[in-house]
C-alpha cells in the first residue's frame, strides 16, 4: 500500500487564467485579518481574534438568511422559509459549540493581553443586534452605539423599521385564517414585541388540532428551536466569561457576568412558550 497519491493528469495547475481557491475565497486578506495588538505579542491572541472574526462570519451568514426568510413569510411561502430557519439552527449549534475552544484560554492567559483590548468588546457587534432586531428584540437606544459607523447604524435603522420574523409570521398566520388579534397586527414594529395573552389561545388551537394545522404547527417548533439555541448560545457565552475573567467588569464597560445573566430572560416569542402551559387544559 503506497503512502503516497499520484496528482491525477486532470487536475488543473495553471492559474495564470484560471480562478484558484485562494482568489475565489480571498484567502490573502482573510487570512491577514488577524492583527494581533499585545506588546509582546501573546500566543493566545490569535485564539481570542479567530473565535470572535468566525462568529462574525457565521453572524452575517444568519442575517443573509432571516431576512430570506422574511420574504418567504411575506409572500405566505412557508416551507422555503423554515428551510432557512433550519440552517440557522445548524448555525446556531456551531456558534455555541465555538465557546468550548474559547473556554481554553486560562484566567491567566487571558490576563496578559486583555488590557490591550481597550474598551473593545462584544457588546459592540453590530450583527448580533442585527440578529436580536431581525428576531424581535428591538431597542432603538443601541443605534447611538454606532454613530460612528455609519453603515452599520443604517442596518440597524433599516432592521428597527422592518417586522421581525415573529410579526410576518404572526401576519401569516393571520392570512391563513387563524384569528390573530388585530392590535398584533397593527403594532409599531420599531417596538420590542409584547406579551398578548389573546394569542396564547390561537396557538393552543393550532398545537391541540395539529393534524389541521400541521404546516403552522411545524413552523411553531421550528421558532421555539431557534430560541432555544439562542438561549443556549447567551448561557455559554456567560460560562466562558464566568470561567475566564469571574466576576470582572466587561471591556467595554459592562457589569460582566451579571449582565450577561441578565439576557437570559429575554424571549423573542413568549406566547409560544406560555401555550406550554395550556395544552390539554381545558378552556
Amino acid at each position: 500500500m503506497s503512502a503516497k497519491r499520484p496528482l491525477e493528469d486532470g487536475i488543473v495547475r495553471d492559474f495564470k487564467v484560471n480562478l484558484s481557491y485562494g482568489e475565489y475565497l480571498h484567502l490573502d486578506e482573510v487570512l491577514g485579518a488577524q492583527h494581533p495588538v499585545s506588546v509582546p505579542e501573546h500566543h493566545d491572541e490569535l485564539l481570542f481574534i479567530l473565535q470572535h472574526q468566525t462568529s462574525e462570519l457565521w453572524l452575517k451568514l444568519i442575517i443573509h438568511e432571516l431576512r430570506a426568510v422574511l420574504r418567504h413569510l411575506a409572500k405566505d411561502d412557508l416551507k422555503p422559509a423554515l428551510k432557512g430557519l433550519a440552517r440557522v439552527k445548524h448555525i446556531q449549534r456551531t456558534l455555541t459549540e465555538q465557546w468550548s475552544v474559547l473556554a481554553t484560554l486560562t484566567p491567566t492567559e487571558y490576563a496578559q493581553f486583555r488590557s490591550f483590548l481597550g474598551t473593545s468588546s462584544g457588546f459592540q457587534s453590530y450583527q448580533y443586534r442585527a440578529v436580536e432586531f431581525l428576531l424581535g428584540n428591538k431597542d432603538r437606544a443601541m443605534l447611538r452605539i454606532f454613530d460612528d459607523q455609519p453603515a452599520a447604524r443604517e442596518l440597524l435603522e433599516e432592521l428597527l423599521g422592518t417586522p421581525s420574523v415573529y410579526d410576518e409570521f404572526l401576519h401569516y398566520l393571520a392570512r391563513q385564517g387563524h384569528p390573530v388579534p388585530e392590535e398584533i397586527l397593527r403594532r409599531d414594529v420599531t417596538e420590542p414585541y409584547e406579551y398578548n395573552a389573546a394569542l396564547v389561545g390561537v396557538f393552543q388551537t393550532i398545537y391541540e388540532k395539529a393534524e389541521q394545522n400541521w404546516e403552522a404547527y411545524e413552523a411553531c417548533e421550528e421558532l421555539v428551536d431557534l430560541e432555544e439555541n439562542f438561549q443556549l448560545w447567551r448561557f455559554r457565552h456567560l460560562k466562558t466569561v464566568e470561567r475566564t475573567i469571574g466576576f470582572k467588569r466587561g471591556t467595554g464597560g459592562s457589569s460582566g457576568v451579571s449582565f450577561l445573566r441578565a439576557a437570559l430572560d429575554l424571549t423573542f416569542f413568549p406566547e409560544l412558550y406560555a401555550v406550554r402551559t395550556e395544552i390539554g387544559v381545558p378552556r
